[in-house]
Protein backbone atom coordinates (compact mmCIF):
# COMPACT_ATOMS: atom_id res chain seq x y z
CA UNK A 1 0.00 0.00 0.00
CA UNK A 2 0.96 3.92 -1.20
CA UNK A 3 2.05 5.61 2.22
CA UNK A 4 -0.55 8.66 2.80
CA UNK A 5 0.90 12.38 3.54
CA UNK A 6 -0.60 14.56 6.04
CA UNK A 7 -1.39 17.97 5.03
CA UNK A 8 0.63 19.20 8.12
CA UNK A 9 3.59 17.64 5.88
CA UNK A 10 2.69 19.02 2.79
CA UNK A 11 1.87 23.09 3.98
CA UNK A 12 5.15 24.15 4.40
CA UNK A 13 6.36 23.47 1.06
CA UNK A 14 3.30 25.22 0.00
CA UNK A 15 4.24 28.18 1.30
CA UNK A 16 7.67 27.85 -0.42
CA UNK A 17 6.13 27.53 -3.77
CA UNK A 18 4.15 30.48 -3.22
CA UNK A 19 7.22 32.49 -3.12
CA UNK A 20 8.76 30.44 -5.96
CA UNK A 21 5.64 31.73 -7.74
CA UNK A 22 5.79 35.23 -6.32
CA UNK A 23 9.99 35.79 -7.53
CA UNK A 24 8.66 34.48 -11.34
CA UNK A 25 5.74 36.46 -11.55
CA UNK A 26 8.18 39.99 -10.72
CA UNK A 27 9.51 39.44 -13.90
CA UNK A 28 5.93 39.03 -15.73
CA UNK A 29 5.62 42.57 -14.23
CA UNK A 30 8.84 43.71 -15.13
CA UNK A 31 7.99 42.42 -19.05
CA UNK A 32 5.00 44.10 -18.62
CA UNK A 33 6.67 47.34 -17.23
CA UNK A 34 4.88 47.63 -14.10
CA UNK A 35 7.74 48.41 -11.85
CA UNK A 36 6.22 48.90 -8.79
CA UNK A 37 4.55 45.42 -8.85
CA UNK A 38 7.22 43.81 -10.10
CA UNK A 39 9.38 44.74 -6.73
CA UNK A 40 6.54 44.34 -4.76
CA UNK A 41 6.04 40.41 -5.84
CA UNK A 42 9.94 40.30 -4.98
CA UNK A 43 9.10 41.30 -1.26
CA UNK A 44 5.91 39.11 -0.94
CA UNK A 45 8.71 36.14 -1.69
CA UNK A 46 11.09 37.33 1.37
CA UNK A 47 7.39 37.22 3.28
CA UNK A 48 6.48 33.16 1.81
CA UNK A 49 10.33 32.85 2.57
CA UNK A 50 10.13 33.65 6.23
CA UNK A 51 6.58 31.95 6.41
CA UNK A 52 8.10 28.60 5.32
CA UNK A 53 10.15 27.47 7.98
CA UNK A 54 7.95 28.67 10.75
CA UNK A 55 5.08 27.24 9.34
CA UNK A 56 7.67 24.41 9.60
CA UNK A 57 8.90 24.44 12.68
CA UNK A 58 5.44 24.97 14.13
CA UNK A 59 4.07 21.80 12.44
CA UNK A 60 7.47 19.67 12.92
CA UNK A 61 7.13 18.81 9.62
CA UNK A 62 10.85 19.71 8.34
CA UNK A 63 12.28 17.46 5.59
CA UNK A 64 15.05 17.42 2.77
CA UNK A 65 12.67 17.82 0.21
CA UNK A 66 11.36 20.74 1.48
CA UNK A 67 15.00 21.96 2.43
CA UNK A 68 16.04 21.91 -1.09
CA UNK A 69 12.71 23.47 -2.61
CA UNK A 70 13.80 25.99 -0.31
CA UNK A 71 16.66 26.34 -1.96
CA UNK A 72 15.81 25.85 -5.34
CA UNK A 73 12.96 29.00 -4.75
CA UNK A 74 15.63 31.27 -3.04
CA UNK A 75 18.11 31.11 -6.77
CA UNK A 76 14.63 31.84 -8.52
CA UNK A 77 12.86 34.67 -6.17
CA UNK A 78 16.10 36.40 -4.77
CA UNK A 79 18.53 35.62 -7.67
CA UNK A 80 17.18 35.41 -10.82
CA UNK A 81 13.63 36.78 -10.80
CA UNK A 82 15.50 40.44 -9.39
CA UNK A 83 18.26 40.40 -11.55
CA UNK A 84 16.17 40.22 -14.10
CA UNK A 85 13.60 42.98 -12.83
CA UNK A 86 16.46 45.27 -12.51
CA UNK A 87 18.59 44.70 -15.90
CA UNK A 88 14.71 45.29 -18.10
CA UNK A 89 14.28 48.63 -15.73
CA UNK A 90 17.48 49.76 -15.69
CA UNK A 91 20.80 47.48 -17.26
CA UNK A 92 19.16 46.94 -20.23
CA UNK A 93 20.81 50.16 -21.59
CA UNK A 94 24.41 49.52 -20.69
CA UNK A 95 24.29 46.19 -23.28
CA UNK A 96 26.14 43.32 -22.78
CA UNK A 97 28.08 45.12 -19.99
CA UNK A 98 24.54 44.82 -17.96
CA UNK A 99 23.44 41.47 -18.95
CA UNK A 100 26.98 40.84 -17.17
CA UNK A 101 26.42 42.41 -14.21
CA UNK A 102 22.68 40.69 -14.49
CA UNK A 103 24.71 37.47 -14.21
CA UNK A 104 27.42 38.59 -11.67
CA UNK A 105 24.53 39.11 -8.85
CA UNK A 106 22.41 35.99 -10.13
CA UNK A 107 25.91 33.79 -10.02
CA UNK A 108 26.96 35.06 -6.74
CA UNK A 109 23.01 34.27 -4.97
CA UNK A 110 23.63 30.71 -6.36
CA UNK A 111 26.94 30.29 -4.97
CA UNK A 112 25.52 31.56 -1.47
CA UNK A 113 22.87 29.33 -1.33
CA UNK A 114 25.15 25.92 -2.81
CA UNK A 115 27.33 27.28 0.47
CA UNK A 116 24.60 27.30 2.56
CA UNK A 117 23.38 23.71 1.59
CA UNK A 118 26.71 22.43 1.69
CA UNK A 119 27.23 23.44 5.32
CA UNK A 120 24.00 22.01 6.49
CA UNK A 121 25.21 19.11 7.52
CA UNK A 122 27.95 20.46 9.70
CA UNK A 123 27.88 19.99 13.14
CA UNK A 124 29.53 22.94 14.30
CA UNK A 125 28.62 26.29 12.78
CA UNK A 126 30.05 29.15 15.28
CA UNK A 127 28.33 31.82 13.65
CA UNK A 128 24.99 30.20 14.01
CA UNK A 129 24.64 29.25 17.49
CA UNK A 130 25.78 32.93 17.82
CA UNK A 131 23.32 34.20 16.27
CA UNK A 132 24.65 35.39 13.12
CA UNK A 133 24.33 34.43 9.51
CA UNK A 134 27.88 34.51 7.13
CA UNK A 135 26.65 36.84 4.26
CA UNK A 136 23.62 38.68 3.60
CA UNK A 137 20.72 36.38 3.79
CA UNK A 138 19.32 35.84 0.27
CA UNK A 139 16.20 37.88 0.59
CA UNK A 140 18.13 40.91 1.71
CA UNK A 141 20.14 40.58 -1.07
CA UNK A 142 17.00 40.65 -3.18
CA UNK A 143 16.04 44.03 -1.47
CA UNK A 144 19.12 45.71 -1.59
CA UNK A 145 19.88 45.29 -5.04
CA UNK A 146 16.50 46.48 -5.62
CA UNK A 147 17.15 49.66 -3.71
CA UNK A 148 17.71 52.18 -6.38
CA UNK A 149 14.42 51.40 -7.73
CA UNK A 150 13.00 51.63 -4.39
CA UNK A 151 14.57 55.34 -4.19
CA UNK A 152 13.40 56.15 -7.75
CA UNK A 153 9.90 55.13 -7.03
CA UNK A 154 9.73 57.22 -3.55
CA UNK A 155 11.13 59.70 -5.54
CA UNK A 156 8.30 59.89 -8.19
CA UNK A 157 10.10 58.15 -11.15
CA UNK A 158 12.80 58.31 -13.64
CA UNK A 159 15.28 60.14 -11.15
CA UNK A 160 18.10 57.24 -10.44
CA UNK A 161 17.30 55.08 -13.46
CA UNK A 162 19.29 56.98 -15.63
CA UNK A 163 22.67 56.60 -13.71
CA UNK A 164 23.37 52.98 -14.94
CA UNK A 165 26.69 53.01 -14.45
CA UNK A 166 26.53 53.30 -10.67
CA UNK A 167 23.84 51.20 -10.57
CA UNK A 168 26.00 48.49 -11.83
CA UNK A 169 28.45 49.34 -9.72
CA UNK A 170 26.17 49.15 -7.06
CA UNK A 171 25.19 45.73 -8.36
CA UNK A 172 28.51 44.18 -8.03
CA UNK A 173 28.83 45.59 -4.63
CA UNK A 174 25.73 43.63 -3.56
CA UNK A 175 26.91 40.27 -5.10
CA UNK A 176 30.24 40.43 -3.50
CA UNK A 177 28.02 41.27 0.46
CA UNK A 178 25.72 38.27 -0.67
CA UNK A 179 28.81 35.45 -1.42
CA UNK A 180 31.22 37.83 1.96
CA UNK A 181 31.48 36.11 4.77
CA UNK A 182 31.24 39.12 6.87
CA UNK A 183 29.31 38.12 9.88
CA UNK A 184 25.34 39.31 9.67
CA UNK A 185 22.81 39.02 12.30
CA UNK A 186 20.45 36.89 12.61
CA UNK A 187 16.77 37.64 13.70
CA UNK A 188 16.35 34.56 15.10
CA UNK A 189 19.46 34.96 17.25
CA UNK A 190 18.66 38.92 17.92
CA UNK A 191 17.15 39.97 21.69
CA UNK A 192 16.22 43.03 23.51
CA UNK A 193 16.25 43.53 27.00
CA UNK A 194 12.73 43.83 28.75
CA UNK A 195 13.26 47.44 29.76
CA UNK A 196 13.60 47.99 25.41
CA UNK A 197 10.57 46.37 24.79
CA UNK A 198 8.06 48.94 24.92
CA UNK A 199 10.02 51.34 22.47
CA UNK A 200 10.96 48.77 20.35
CA UNK A 201 7.27 48.23 19.46
CA UNK A 202 6.43 51.92 19.27
CA UNK A 203 9.54 52.17 16.79
CA UNK A 204 7.82 49.08 15.12
CA UNK A 205 4.30 50.05 14.66
CA UNK A 206 5.97 54.14 13.27
CA UNK A 207 8.00 51.77 10.70
CA UNK A 208 4.63 49.48 9.54
CA UNK A 209 2.70 53.02 9.57
CA UNK A 210 5.15 54.84 7.63
CA UNK A 211 4.81 51.69 5.12
CA UNK A 212 1.32 52.81 4.28
CA UNK A 213 2.00 56.12 4.44
CA UNK A 214 5.40 56.68 2.04
CA UNK A 215 5.85 52.76 1.12
CA UNK A 216 8.85 52.97 -0.56
CA UNK A 217 10.57 55.81 0.98
CA UNK A 218 10.34 53.60 3.96
CA UNK A 219 11.94 50.43 2.86
CA UNK A 220 14.53 52.48 1.38
CA UNK A 221 15.52 53.64 5.01
CA UNK A 222 15.23 49.81 5.83
CA UNK A 223 17.89 48.68 3.54
CA UNK A 224 20.26 51.71 4.42
CA UNK A 225 19.61 50.89 8.12
CA UNK A 226 20.89 47.38 7.41
CA UNK A 227 23.77 48.16 5.37
CA UNK A 228 24.39 50.60 8.05
CA UNK A 229 24.50 47.94 10.58
CA UNK A 230 27.33 45.41 8.53
CA UNK A 231 30.03 47.18 10.00
CA UNK A 232 28.38 46.94 14.00
CA UNK A 233 27.55 43.69 13.38
CA UNK A 234 30.88 42.04 12.51
CA UNK A 235 32.09 44.23 15.61
CA UNK A 236 29.76 42.79 17.79
CA UNK A 237 30.56 39.07 16.14
CA UNK A 238 34.05 39.68 17.26
CA UNK A 239 33.47 40.64 20.92
CA UNK A 240 31.07 37.51 21.38
CA UNK A 241 33.86 35.08 20.16
CA UNK A 242 36.57 36.75 22.22
CA UNK A 243 34.15 36.62 24.77
CA UNK A 244 33.85 32.79 23.90
CA UNK A 245 37.24 32.23 24.09
CA UNK A 246 38.02 34.01 26.89
CA UNK A 247 35.55 31.90 29.11
CA UNK A 248 36.78 28.68 28.34
CA UNK A 249 40.43 29.86 29.26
Amino acid sequence: MMRAISIRTILPSVVTLCAFMAGVTSIRFALAGKWELAVAAIILAGIFDGLDGTVARLLKSTSKFGAELDSLSDVVAFGVAPAVVLYLWSLESLDRLGWAVALIYATAMALRLARFNARLDEQEEPRTRLGYLTGVPAPMGAGLLLMPMMLDMAAGGDVVRSYTLVIAVYAVAVALLIVSTIPTLSLKGFRIPKSAFVPVMLIIGMVIAGLFVRTWAVLFGIGVFYISSLPFSALAYRRRTAAKSARRQ
